[in-house]
């Protein structure tokens, strides 16, 4: 069931809205994002609309179920049957190819979801033929598919290349009115966007680093490709655009301590002390997993306090910190 902050009545309300063809922002466990019928394509280009988000750039799909995943692709091959079992609920996305109208997954008893099968909108999957699908593990994200029954596309709910939103209050401040419901789940507990991992070729490939780890995968399937950078045309994951996860303010990444020369600015220390003085110093957390949940936050804070740069110490280049140099990196390209 939901938490003490968000209540049935909400989750009603919300599933309502969504049926109607309208937007609604929900937590996840990754970051808030910004729900619309994923079956309905008007409702979905409401999402790229408010979001000023490119055509290029697909959607997740999430949705309450294994058996509301497979009705929505043509396969359900052995390694997602495995990387379901482990890791859903939860910071994965698995993307497969979709399914065409009245086919679904191999493997899947008719009957047994509440969608139908049919094929995504090429809205949501920027014209490609795969779709990525995750089962939330955050229990509002879960209860309003769930009270909905449909399958829901949400990006992060907050505009193209800025900074994700971790709690309701970043959604607000980036969305304002735009979004017709705003469900309050808290702080959101991983805090970057989930692991995008695809399955739909002869070797899964890892798309976009995420909440699991690509040692974590491995350890289930073994090995995994790299993906290579879109020069052109459709991303076959969001969160490839080389600028994304950006704040306002100029984001510069430090190696032992260096920072800009001029200007006032704030400093996000991990292990090495600033070569300048008379500097604000924020310390950051030492572990990976506790500094993923606190990085966007953090930058949130940063960008409101009328800095002339950020500048993060750059964690270690260990596995671990894989996914938080992705997105750190990304948010410094000018």
């Amino acid at each position: 069931m939901p938490p003490s902050l968000v209540d049935q009545a909400e989750i009603d309300q919300a599933a309502r809205l969504l049926r109607a063809g309208r937007l609604v922002a929900f937590p996840t466990e990754t970051v808030y994002g910004l729900g619309a019928n994923a079956l309905d394509a008007e409702a979905v280009a409401r999402i790229y609309s408010v979001k000023r988000r490119p055509a290029t750039s697909p959607l997740i799909v999430h949705v309450a179920s294994i058996e509301m995943a497979k009705s929505l692709v043509a396969a359900w091959p052995e390694t997602a049957a495995r990387l379901a079992k482990k890791f859903w609920p939860g910071p994965l996305t698995l993307v497969l190819p979709k399914s065409r109208a009245g086919t679904a997954a191999l493997g899947c008893p008719a009957g047994q979801s509440s969608v139908a099968p049919s094929t995504i909108p090429d809205i949501v999957t920027a014209g490609l033929p795969t779709v990525g699908l995750r089962i939330p593990a955050h229990p509002v994200a879960r209860a309003l598919i769930e009270a909905a029954s449909i399958p829901l596309a949400a990006p992060s709910a907050n505009r193209f290349t800025q900074l994700s939103p971790t709690t309701a209050d970043h959604v607000r401040q980036s969305l304002g009115s735009e979004v017709d419901l705003i469900l309050d789940g808290g702080p959101c507990t991983v805090g970057i966007e989930s692991t995008v991992l695809s399955l739909a070729g002869l070797r899964p490939v890892l798309l976009r680093p995420g909440g699991i780890s690509r040692t974590e995968l491995e350890a289930i399937i073994g090995p995994i490709a790299e993906a290579h950078e879109v020069q052109a045309g459709a991303h076959p994951a969001p969160g490839m655009h080389p600028r994304h996860y950006s704040p306002r303010t100029a984001l510069y990444l430090s190696t032992n301590g260096t920072l800009p020369a001029q200007g006032q600015g704030i400093y996000l220390q991990h292990q090495h002390s600033p070569h300048r003085t008379n500097i604000i110093i924020h310390q950051m957390p030492v572990a990976a997993a506790e500094y993923a949940a606190a990085l966007y936050e953090v930058l949130h804070q940063a960008d409101a306090g009328n800095y002339e740069w950020i500048a993060v110490d750059l964690p270690p280049g260990t596995p671990e910190w894989e996914a938080i140099h992705d997105r750190l990196k990304r948010a410094a390209t000018k």
